[in-house]
């Protein structure tokens, strides 16, 4: 049998398709050259430098830093092998860069080979590889010379601090004074940098909204019915048909309400408010607005007691739109539908429609009541602390007060003008 190596050879040399191209003449012939010598330089060999990150356009001159290993001469006693020195390059010439170059691959020999055509020969030199680095040069600070000073500063800082934990008010005071006058004294002394800097921040502070501005930015966005606040008097500052909306109101019925209150049966609701000032809204038959509004106000009550927990933290849901017709039942479908997208966002309560729904209830038991109501009655509809539900009629402009009468204490919100907002609130002074 054959070799097979020279099978492989000859099926490669037959499968090799000829080219038809004619070959030039001069790379017929290879060009050969020889290595002449092999130089290993004692001082400051070549360096084959790389630049990971940036790009070293000018030229710099670096200065070379040698470190020569401690057990070089015991080596060289012992007959082995001398271990080369550590090369390091640092470079200060540019104006605000510090370039260094520190040896990478220390296990690894690097050559370069310089060739010289005409004589065909070839000199290797030993190189070394380097990385550098570069670093923005940082403001040096003047040094100071230990001694008497630093000790004197230690002492002060150390009574400085006993006397803020220990002392008396007067002593913090003092204390107090002397930290903000150097602050004073340091700002004299600052650099034009710093002047700069600060003058930019007095812009910027300049333009800065106002807390009048930031105010009634505030009660633009405030959870609240729209509201006429330029009125002159209250009861045209929340008017029910731009609350609710004209067409949505009158499709709320009243009239089984009105015949019940005729005949006088009983109306069962499931709400103390409504409940207890049916009779009193009703019998009044020239203000049918009031009665709707009383029982809009109901249903508002029904969707924010029979909703659950949502699935996101701090969000409720209310219920589906079958089971909401049942219990709003007989709503019509467009009053289900303006309580349903007014109060909820695909059928998920959250914060902000949480505050909606209470102040729209605030201001519907004001209309209803005159414009001052007891808050006894609709904190137990919608079962909330008397602090939270004071906070919600605070934000349609009401004030709050208590009163004593029979032993029973009344929490009484009235609107009236000029409405008072809750206020930004603001760090105390200084």
């Amino acid at each position: 049998m054959g070799d097979p190596s020279e099978k492989k050879r000859r099926r490669a040399e037959d499968d090799t398709p000829k080219s038809k191209k004619k070959k030039s003449e001069g790379a017929s012939a290879a060009m050969e050259f020889s290595i002449t010598k092999v130089h290993t330089p004692q001082v400051s060999p070549p360096v084959v430098a790389v630049t990971p990150g940036f790009l070293l356009r000018d030229k710099h001159a670096f200065d070379v830093y040698e470190k020569v290993p401690q057990q070089a001469n015991k080596r060289r006693k012992s007959g082995g092998i001398p271990q080369a020195p550590e090369m390091a390059l640092h470079s200060s010439t540019h104006v605000s860069i510090d370039y260094t170059a520190r040896e990478t691959e220390q296990m690894l020999n690097h050559y370069l080979a310089i060739v010289d055509p005409k004589t065909k020969e070839i000199e290797i030199i030993s190189a070394k590889k380097m990385m550098v680095r570069h670093k923005v040069r940082a403001q040096q600070e003047e040094r100071k010379e230990p001694g008497e000073e630093s000790a004197a500063q230690t002492n002060y800082e150390r009574r400085t601090a006993l006397g803020e934990e220990f002392g008396t008010r007067k002593a913090k005071k003092a204390l107090k004074s002397v930290a903000d006058n150097a602050i004073m004294a340091s700002t004299d002394n600052l650099g034009q940098a710093e002047n700069t800097m600060l003058q930019n921040v007095k812009e910027v502070f300049a333009k800065s909204a106002t807390k009048e501005e930031l105010q009634a930015a505030v009660d633009q966005v405030r959870p609240v019915p729209k509201g006429n606040y330029n009125a002159e008097h209250i009861q045209d500052v929340y008017i029910p048909r731009e609350i609710i909306g004209s067409e949505i109101l009158n499709a709320v019925p009243v009239m089984d309400w009105q015949e019940a209150v005729r005949n006088n049966e009983a109306v069962n609701v499931p709400s103390r408010f409504v409940a207890h000032r049916i009779a009193r809204v009703a019998a009044n038959k020239e203000d049918k607005e009031r009665l709707q509004v009383l029982r809009y106000l109901l249903w508002v009550i029904i969707l924010w007691v029979t909703t659950g927990k949502g699935r996101e933290r701090g969000t409720k849901t209310i219920a589906k739109r079958d089971k909401l017709r049942e219990l709003l039942s007989p709503a019509p479908e467009v009053v289900i539908e303006n309580i349903r997208r007014k109060f909820s966002d695909n059928g998920v309560m959250r914060k902000e429609h949480m505050e909606l729904l209470m102040t729209h209830c605030c201001v519907f038991a004001s209309i209803i009541d005159n414009f001052e109501v007891n808050m006894n009655d609709l904190r137990e509809d919608l079962k909330l602390e008397q602090k939270q539900l004071a906070q919600y009629f605070m934000e349609v402009g009401a004030q709050v007060k208590q009163s004593k009468a029979g032993g029973v204490m009344k929490h009484i919100a009235k609107l009236q003008l000029p409405l008072v907002f809750p206020k930004i609130r603001s760090g105390a002074r200084r």
